[in-house]
């Protein structure tokens, strides 16, 4: 038998060199009783990071699983922080210990927009695929699911008095729904293009909606008392029936629109920015306003109370009565009105101009007056302001500014220095040089926008090759350029260091390759030390633009790739042309020799990677690689195993041997540019257009081709069976609320969990029958039967424990989905357990839950079947007067908890009372003391 080849599995390890993510908003957050303002908390590609915005740290990650974070609400009590997620999925966070223990799985689309209620017991989640959910926090699942918008949710809120909720959509449309009845009794159509935010100001008395103009529309919202409520309509009813036919319907469409409130609009506030609204927040108490565009400035607005506006209306008509009399000259005239405006309620307080176009932002206003705003700004920065709102005239200060951990532009090239510990990540505009162990950031450096790199043999300085074709060579203990020198007359797309390490190639847009050697020259600002420089000694003209060059391992040979798809290699000591490499499509962006030079690999913009011979220049495979372009390509240190990085997102590990596809690192949510391996192959640096870098480590886990390939069937074998028909409840017709949850994976697993218990509940019950018979039918006591080995490891429960156990362990979410994918048969099994559960008492509250869901999905089927007819009779008398017995012991527990309750308060009061007595006759005592010594020293 030969030898296989044993692979080991690369795992991620950590991402890092994101502040935040372009698609999740950021939010202020408290953590342990900390001061407001001091922590916020934003998306960082599937993790939320919680920064401290004082000191400038990571203070807590909640990671996430797989999915791009695209929205983040705090609760009202600020201990759980609810995160929204690209597939739909929404997760509850404690920021006590960072733990997940609620998620919910409703939407088939990433969420938008997410609020809880004042109590925080209800949250609701909005979507782009046009759904809002209503989802119960304390009993872990979906209320109902409200359908009627057309495109996706923008924003949600509350109305807390009436328990109504508003959503709006870029459908235009603004929609009231009753929560209670779980329908949508209004629709606002007062708006040409999409709602993008809306706040309620007043006590919940006004709603101010943001849309694609420079407009903020004003709705005074009136709430109709139920004697009104009834009577109108009535007598419209009665003068339309009198009237025409027209008119008869044009009163019966308008009497729903009046049943709850009316919503009339009563002015707009005019912006300054002439595009769309992105955020449009107040604070807590609706006193301040603040909304941006898609440009830099942030407008805030003052929102004055009904006292001060009426305060600013009585100046107003003093000051006009004034001017009446001067002009008449008379005592008796007409009395003058001031007519009350928008503009008189809602006042601009200032403009904040920040350093980027800002993507979302957050605020509050601390009791002293003093505003503070949280700015996520689209270039990976988080800067701070603060607002005294009291003041006149305020101007925003700029109290901190995220920008150390991380790129403002997407990082173009990454290499590791020889000793494994740094790694130097490039951009647009800055060069970073990280600790591998720590990801902290060691150096940042100014640089013109960088294209490749590689750290100088000693690890001291660094070389960059820059877009307009130059050669920067930064010191890293000083952290200073030494020099920029001319090499290109277009972009410098590649470099590669001589493996003698005297020094490098560069190959740039000119059509030409130029070779360099390191020289040390006196430095002329310091005159005594040397530093490091570059000489050009060779060029190599050629036909076209140059995309990568590398020299082999032997440097015997030079590769370089060309715009016209080939790769030519060349004698690297003659410059003399040895190979031509054709066959791609489409040109070659990467490639890399192999570590004995024997091969070398081609990624291409035609998503192929093709692995030649360099001895004859022979095609050994050409494997489909990625969905999209093949960015980056690098063999690992002395094996014949090599990575690849794609448009696709995706990073891919191949052997050049075998030609296999070994394993997929599947982390990054957008284009992968480029990767760098370590020299000694345990780790890979990964740079990405989500702005992130992400660390990948070698484990000591074998990979098994075959298993990997069964793993991957397997997924998605699992991904098309959640992705199936939604199960349909019979009798049931679609309309404006439906059931809330979603048939995932997990919830078919769950139905096949119970299906599997409640069939060897129906195997021991055989067995028992069968033992019971045979017994009988010998007259004495045989042994028992052999019991189930699942059941031994339960403990030795019996079968119908079992099944309980099971439906225990389903996720309250879930619970209803996996029982309406249950099959019918199942059904009287599951009824004449739960008539034994209620029966003994053993979780009343989840067994009627689950019969009252299967009761109302079968009840045309268990209401036909006779055997069930006592099992239902049965249950209803044991429910009934179960869960009577579990009411009266919670109202009488309830009883006693507020009894001691109040005798606590009292006694506190008390201690409380008597305490500060004590004090105060303390402090007079120490009083007397100190006048005595005073008077005894005079």
């Amino acid at each position: 038998m030969g030898l296989t080849k044993q692979y080991l599995r690369y795992v991620s390890s950590a991402v890092f060199g994101v502040i935040s993510s372009q698609k999740a908003n950021i939010a202020f957050v408290t953590l342990r009783g900390g001061e407001k303002g001091r922590y916020v908390a934003v998306g960082a590609c599937e993790h939320v990071f919680i920064w401290d915005v004082r000191k400038a740290e990571k203070v807590l990650i909640l990671e996430g699983k797989k999915h791009e974070v695209t929205y983040l609400c705090p609760s009202p009590d600020g201990v759980h922080i609810a995160v929204g997620y690209e597939d739909g999925g929404v997760r509850i966070f404690n920021l006590l210990n960072g733990e997940s223990n609620i998620s919910f799985s409703g939407h088939k689309s990433a969420v938008s927009v997410i609020r809880f209620d004042a109590l925080g017991a209800r949250l609701v989640t909005g979507s782009r695929d046009t759904d809002v959910i209503v989802w119960d926090i304390i009993n872990e699942c979906g209320l109902y699911r409200l359908k009627g918008h057309k495109d996706a949710i923008t924003q949600i809120l509350f109305l807390e008095s009436k328990n109504l909720l508003i959503t709006s959509s870029k459908d235009s449309f603004v929609k009231w729904w009753d929560l209670d009845t779980q329908h949508c009794f209004k629709t606002m159509v007062g708006h040409r293009t999409e709602v993008w935010g809306m706040v309620l100001l007043n006590q919940e008395t006004r709603l101010l909606t943001g849309s694609a103009d420079s407009e903020l529309r004003a709705w005074d919202i009136q709430y109709i008392e139920e004697g009104k409520e009834l009577g109108e309509p009535q007598q419209k009813k009665v003068r339309t029936l009198l009237e025409n036919e027209e008119e008869d319907e044009e009163g019966l469409d308008e009497e729903p629109e009046e049943r709850i409130l009316s919503c009339k609009k009563a002015g707009s506030v005019l912006r300054e920015a002439r595009d769309r609204v992105v955020s449009l927040v107040t604070d807590a108490k609706a006193k301040v306003l603040a909304c941006h565009g898609l440009d830099a400035t942030l407008e805030v607005f003052t929102v004055l109370s009904e006292e001060e506006v009426q305060k600013k209306m009585d100046r107003k008509l003093k000051k006009a009565k004034k001017k009446a009399k001067l002009q008449e000259g008379e005592e008796d005239g007409p009395e003058p009105v001031v007519e009350r405006k928008l503009s008189d309620e809602i006042q601009k307080l200032s403009n904040i101009k920040a350093s980027s176009k800002i993507r979302s932002m957050d605020c509050l206003v601390v009791p002293n007056g003093e505003m503070k705003l949280a700015l996520l700004l689209q270039n990976n920065t988080v800067e701070t302001y603060t607002l005294k709102t009291t003041e006149k005239n305020p101007t925003g200060t700029k109290t901190s500014r995220l920008t150390l951990s991380g790129h403002r532009t997407d990082v173009r090239t990454l290499a590791f220095s020889s000793d494994n510990i740094a790694i130097l990540s490039a951009s647009g505009e800055t060069v970073k040089v990280w600790n591998r162990s720590t990801l902290q950031v060691i150096r940042t450096m100014g640089c013109e926008y960088a294209l490749c790199s590689l750290f100088v043999p000693g690890d001291r300085q660094i070389i960059l090759g820059t877009k307009s074709g130059k050669i920067q060579i930064f010191d890293l203990a000083s952290g200073s350029l030494l020099e920029t020198t001319d090499a290109h007359d277009g972009a410098l797309w590649s470099m590669c260091l001589s493996p003698d390490q005297r020094g490098i190639v560069t190959g740039g847009a000119d059509k030409t390759v130029k070779f360099w050697e390191f020289e040390l020259i006196k430095d002329q600002d310091s005159g005594k030390s040397k530093r490091l420089t570059v000489k050009h000694t060779r060029t190599l003209q050629l036909d076209e633009d140059v995309l990568c060059v590398r020299y082999s391992p032997d440097q015997r040979l030079l590769a370089v790739s060309l715009l016209d798809c080939t790769v030519k290699i060349f004698y690297t000591d003659t410059l003399k042309f040895f190979l031509s490499l054709y066959g791609h499509k489409l040109p070659v962006l990467c490639l890399d020799i192999s570590h004995d030079s024997a091969l070398i690999a081609t990624g291409s913009a035609d998503r192929n990677v093709k692995i030649w011979g360099l001895d004859f220049g022979d095609c050994h495979r050409s494997m489909f690689a990625h969905d999209d372009s093949v960015m980056f390509l690098q063999f690992v240190p002395k094996t014949h195993l090599f990575f690849t990085a794609g448009k696709d997102r995706k990073i891919k590990q191949w052997d050049a041997d075998k030609f296999e596809h070994i394993q997929t690192l599947e982390g990054h949510h957008r284009e992968v540019w480029c990767l760098a391996i370590s020299p000694n192959g345990d780790h890979i640096v990964s740079s990405s257009h989500d702005k992130s870098l992400r660390l990948w480590e070698r484990t000591r886990e074998p990979i098994i081709l075959e298993e990997e390939k069964e793993m991957e069937r397997e997924a998605e074998f699992e991904e098309s069976l959640a992705k199936g028909d939604e199960p349909v409840v019979p009798g049931e017709t679609k309309g404006e609320a439906e059931p809330a949850g979603k048939k995932t994976i997990e919830t078919v697993k769950a139905a096949e969990r119970i299906m599997e218990a409640v069939e060897l509940y129906r195997e021991e019950s055989e067995k028992l029958e069968e033992h019971s018979a045979a017994c009988k039918a010998a007259g004495k006591e045989l042994p028992p039967p052999k019991m189930n080995p699942i059941l031994v490891a339960f403990g030795n429960i019996s079968p119908s424990r079992y099944v309980l156990e099971v439906i225990k362990k389903v996720r309250s979410s879930e619970l209803e989905v996996s029982l309406l994918v249950l099959p019918f048969p199942y059904v009287p099994d599951l009824l004449k357990l739960f008539g034994g559960y209620v029966q003994q008492g053993l979780e009343v509250e989840l067994v009627c839950r689950c019969l009252f869901f299967l009761l109302r999905v079968h009840f045309g089927q268990i209401t036909s079947n006779q055997m069930l007819l006592s099992v239902i009779d049965e249950l209803r008398t044991n429910t009934i007067s179960k869960v009577r017995e579990i009411r009266d012991v919670l109202g009488f527990n309830s009883a006693g908890l507020q009894l001691l309750q109040r005798e606590i308060e009292s006694k506190e009061d008390v201690m409380f009372f008597a305490d500060a007595t004590d004090r105060f006759e303390e402090k007079k005592r120490k009083r007397k003391k100190r006048e005595r010594a005073v008077l005894t020293i005079t």
